[in-house]
């Protein structure tokens, strides 16, 4: 199952457009308090997105991501990680107006939908961006980019007390990017699968139906029976994959039900993650 360029694009675009009306509606005083996200005020999931996607943007464009570079000159010998981006991005606009954070990554947001337009056909197949983890090619920088979008935005909602948004291409887009870094996740867990899949078929917003090798670099074939499944709404395997809920209570209600190698399919959603 993959989104084709153009309905990538369009689902990009709806969610900037989505998280804009999130900051439209947010109460002014909310920026000022906890989100769900731990540790960062409603401010600080802005500042956090308006650092990765002005970066996001620099490299789309072909430029140096300058704030993420000038992290890396600051560690010295210290090893690189995306907590502690994150950490230095956020307390860089610390001192700045919650007004001008939310101006900022509108800005950033805009500048990633255009440079991504604009790539052509080979560069949107071929050419790869140096990024946070490593290497990745421009479909999946766009589709981590609406997953954040999605995932924060909701950090933000839930902090400012407003009701979840619920909507089909992002909560789709977020379960799509966690079942493709499947073999990722489970081999930064030290966990190693050969020849082991997954077979996941989610309804209602978001909803799809996917076959994944839990071996990296392995697509199993049509005769390949998976060995686990899990089923249930997209929406709550969303908040798994988003690392928002444990899959333990989905699991008790049913909104996810698992079977074949049950113990296998429980490490799927234990591990799953839809970003690095």
């Amino acid at each position: 199952m993959i989104v084709d360029r153009r309905a990538l694009l369009a689902a990009a675009s709806a969610e900037r457009a989505g998280l804009g009306r999130t900051i439209q509606y947010a109460p002014a005083d909310s920026w000022e308090r906890p989100s769900a996200c731990p540790g960062w005020w409603n401010r600080d999931v802005m500042a956090h997105l308006a650092s990765q996607d002005t970066a996001a943007a620099q490299i789309l464009a072909g430029e140096a991501p300058a704030e993420l570079d000038e992290y890396r000159k600051r560690l010295g010998d210290e090893a690189f990680t995306i907590d502690g981006f994150n950490a230095f991005a956020v307390n860089n606009r610390a001192p700045l107006p919650y007004r001008q954070v939310l101006s900022d990554w509108g800005r950033a947001a805009d500048a990633v939908l255009a440079f991504a337009a604009k790539l052509t056909d080979e560069e949107w197949r071929a050419r790869r961006f140096s990024w946070l983890a490593g290497e990745i090619g421009a479909r999946y920088l766009l589709q981590s980019r609406v997953v954040e979008w999605w995932l924060h935005g909701e950090d933000v909602r839930a902090g400012a007390g407003m009701e979840p948004r619920v909507v089909h291409p992002p909560v789709f887009l977020t379960n799509d990017l966690a079942i493709r870094m499947l073999p990722w996740a489970l081999s930064r867990a030290g966990l190693d699968f050969p020849g082991r899949s997954v077979r996941i078929d989610l309804q209602g917003a978001g909803g799809g139906s996917w076959h994944r090798s839990l071996e990296p670099g392995r697509v199993p074939s049509e005769d390949d029976k998976p060995d686990a499944f899990i089923e249930g709404r997209a929406h709550a395997f969303a908040l798994v994959s988003g690392r928002r809920a444990s899959a333990d209570g989905y699991l008790d209600d049913g909104n996810l039900v698992v079977g074949g190698d049950e113990k296998l399919a429980f490490g799927v959603l234990e591990h799953i993650r839809a970003y690095p």
